[in-house]
């Protein structure tokens, strides 16, 4: 388990580990799934593509500093790297908006929580047979793009 001095060493050690959300001995990956929420409020007021941009530059540096991490952890995708939660979460968020209310934040979150979790094929898959800051990074965009799949089809259905 990483700790404060892991985390302070290096600037992708800091991103990688969620500013610290990572630490936490229970839930870290609910806990990094939280912190894209701020993430996204300091960037709500920007242009869609711009958010768009700040969406795949995420997506992009969280290969990288992923990886740099569990190599530097010396385990292939570990709980305390928690920027793959943030960085797909806050694709979700960029992708969705705008929000009637929190409640659709909330169901964003628990349907992404839900499916990052569960893992079913093919996400699971992808968890398993990719390797590195990419592998990391895939599993969680899977998830996200099932928890958007549901997420818009409640949408749909509702009106």
């Amino acid at each position: 388990m990483p700790n404060l001095k892991f985390l302070l060493k290096h600037p992708a050690h800091f991103l990688a580990l969620g500013f610290g959300a990572g630490l936490s001995r229970k839930a870290p990956g609910t806990l990094g799934t939280l912190v894209a929420i701020p993430l996204y409020l300091l960037i709500s007021s920007y242009s869609a593509f711009t958010q768009i941009l700040i969406a795949i530059f995420f997506a992009i540096i969280g290969v990288f500093i992923c990886d740099q991490t569990a190599h530097a952890l010396k385990i292939k995708d570990p709980s305390a790297i928690v920027w793959d939660e943030i960085a797909a979460f806050f694709l979700m968020l960029v992708i969705c908006q705008p929000f009637s209310s929190y409640i659709q934040i909330i169901q964003l979150f628990l349907l992404f929580r839900l499916f990052d979790i569960w893992k079913p094929f093919p996400i699971n898959y992808l968890d398993k047979h990719v390797e590195g800051g990419l592998g990391i990074m895939l599993d969680d965009y899977a998830a996200a793009l099932f928890a958007l799949f549901i997420f818009f089809s409640i949408q749909w259905l509702i009106n």
